[in-house]
């Protein structure tokens, strides 16, 4: 055994799926998880750089594992995912602790990579983003335990959002082989998954030639149904300019694809959107919001927004919340716009104070919190089927979500999980639902 090696992920689901990735390759190298970073050898920060705030996060949490280090020399920390491509290089000349900086594209080849810091002593920057998919792998018993797992199914995103860093540390789109999906999703089952999440910064681009022809995203999400074993099916993200009839006829026509989908809308307003470059129009979003709840009436739709982007005016902030009021999204995401370095957006003029764009962020955070305890209060007196994930932090109960994926935590007596339990919900909260056992 080489030691004990602790990962701590940061960021979306595909920073997730990379941390499962590299822990497969550190067990195959001979070490084992410590989910104490002060008793590791190796420490990996895997970093997201969509925002500034997660750029500072994962700094502050550099310097304290740089702490540690000091009383451990013989510790070797690794700078892993987003930042790691961004910053590159510039990351060993101002970390002189840093023993490897790992970019998005190198992910495959990190135990070679980590041979030539441990063998050789070297500090390593390694950030080429290359154009082959990741190839699949499948450690015996590594997901074992566990009720839900992801599968990233491509790569990249040609989009070009003008506030978006991620075509350029995440690189184009590359999408993997259907065989590969398959394969890794068939060695998820067999360990006891019972749902899948796929994985991409837009699954809707989905595009994998085969033998028989090309295989789209609606093509994809057909064939994983029908593997054996897949109790519940879910991806994100979606981009709404891509989102295709074919695929809303999915969730009519696939009985285990769960009624929910994330569709980032960012703002209310043509004006922003069109700076932003997301080619679609308020009025397309919400035909598309009509469609696919008139193809599956229950639904949860869920979104991104961005507030204070760059020219953003008092009207464009109403319509963003006029949006809010006429969807009714059961959650949001939402965010203070932040400059990203070398995006179209950080060259633009007409920049938004802070104090103007966190009381915005306020307003509209608000009114999505009155939203989501509306909608999730038409729950209470109703029974619902929920996946248990494992015990809830709140002591003798345990935790799941709705196929609406919500929250669900209830009292139970014996193991539950990964079993698909009835529960009636007796109280909703902004976060979650209580509820008790449905027994025959």
């Amino acid at each position: 055994m080489l030691g004990y090696y602790h990962i701590a992920t940061m960021g979306c689901q595909m920073n997730e799926y990379d941390s499962d990735y590299l822990g497969q390759l550190l067990l195959d190298s001979g070490f084992y998880p410590t989910d104490n970073p002060a008793r590791a050898d190796l420490v990996l920060i895997n970093t997201c750089a969509v925002r500034a705030k997660a750029e500072q996060k994962a700094f502050s949490l550099l310097g304290r594992i740089i702490a540690l280090k000091k009383r451990k020399p013989h510790v070797k920390i690794a700078m892993v995912g987003c930042i790691a491509q961004k910053e590159g290089e510039r990351l060993l000349k101002r970390f002189p602790e840093l023993d490897l900086v790992l970019g998005t594209g190198e992910i495959e080849r990190f135990g070679e990579i980590l041979n030539l810091v441990y063998s050789e002593g070297r500090r390593v920057s390694a950030t080429e983003l290359r154009p082959d998919p990741i190839p699949p792998l499948s450690k015996k018993d590594y997901f074992r335990g566990r009720v839900k797992g992801f599968i990233t199914i491509m790569q990249g995103c040609d989009n070009f959002c003008s506030y978006c860093i991620v075509p350029y540390v995440r690189g184009r789109e590359i999408s993997r082989p259907t065989r590969d999906i398959l394969a890794e999703a068939e060695n998820l089952v067999s360990q006891g998954i019972k749902e899948i999440t796929l994985l991409g910064q837009n699954v809707n681009s989905y595009r994998s030639v085969e033998d028989a022809g090309t295989i789209d995203f609606p093509a994809l999400l057909r064939r994983l149904s029908r593997v054996e074993g897949i109790v519940r099916l879910r991806f994100t993200t979606s981009h709404p300019k891509d989102l295709s009839d074919d695929l809303i006829r999915c969730f009519a026509e696939i009985p285990n694809l769960c009624p929910h989908i994330h569709l980032p809308v960012q703002s209310g307003s043509n004006a922003v959107l069109k700076r932003m470059n997301r080619h679609y129009s308020r009025e397309h979003y919400m035909e598309l919001v009509s469609r696919l709840r008139e193809t599956r009436p229950a639904i949860a739709i869920t979104s991104d927004m961005i507030v204070g982007f760059p020219g953003e005016t008092d009207r464009d902030f109403e319509l963003t919340l006029d949006l809010m009021q006429k969807i009714r999204f059961d959650n949001l995401f939402s965010f203070k716009y932040s400059d990203r370095k070398g995006t179209a957006a950080e060259r633009m003029d007409d920049k938004l104070d802070e104090e103007t764009k966190s009381s915005r962020l306020s307003i509209l955070q608000s009114l999505q919190r009155e939203i989501t305890l509306s909608k999730n209060r038409e729950l209470e007196g109703q029974s619902v089927e929920v996946l248990v994930e494992g015990p809830s932090k709140k002591g003798d109960q345990w935790t799941g979500r709705t196929d609406t994926n919500k929250v669900v935590n209830f009292p139970c007596l014996s193991n539950a999980l990964g079993d698909i339990v009835k529960v009636l919900i007796e109280k909703a909260f902004i976060n979650s639902l209580r509820g008790a056992l449905v027994t025959k």
